[in-house]
């Protein structure tokens, strides 16, 4: 690999982590208030699991976006690139929904765009590269056992 390529890569994987870090500074509080107040539903983790499981997630959304960015120039790498950032976006205020607003019904309904939103980058990463495309899956997972917690959630309270 070169080593224009190594900087890319830090550079996706620190530009990931800290949409997740600025995220999850911003929903300290409402994640704080959650832990104290809210029936969660069966099969919640503990607290701590949360920042470990993303901080995992957000680097492999950055070896793959690094992945699909060093790859040929195409509208297929284009595509993904933007898909990815739609859903970077989408992942950075489900959090804010949820934990600072506790509009859990509309954060249900975020997260379900989302999910959307990663099938599509998967898809189009696929097209670019294989590899890329496979390091979303483990992100695919998660945010599908979200979903489970926050219908819980939603029906719970």
């Amino acid at each position: 690999m070169k080593q224009r390529d190594w900087k890319l890569y830090g550079l996706w994987i620190l530009f990931v982590e800290a949409v997740g870090a600025l995220s999850g500074w911003l929903t300290r509080e409402g994640a704080a208030q959650y832990e104290q107040t809210i029936v969660q539903p069966p099969l919640s983790p503990p607290g701590i699991v949360f920042p470990i499981v993303w901080g995992i997630l957000f680097a492999l959304m950055g070896i793959s976006a690094a992945r699909v960015d060093t790859s040929p120039a195409s509208p297929a790498r284009t595509r993904g690139l933007a898909v990815f950032l739609v859903q970077l976006a989408f992942n950075f205020f489900w959090s804010i929904l949820f934990f600072n607003f506790q509009a859990f019904g509309a954060a249900l309904v975020w997260l379900a765009i989302l999910w959307l939103l990663i099938i599509w980058m998967i898809v189009e990463f696929a097209k670019v590269d294989k590899t890329a495309a496979w390091l979303q899956v483990p992100y695919l997972l998660w945010v599908s056992f979200a979903a489970y917690l926050n219908a819980g959630v939603w029906r719970l309270n």
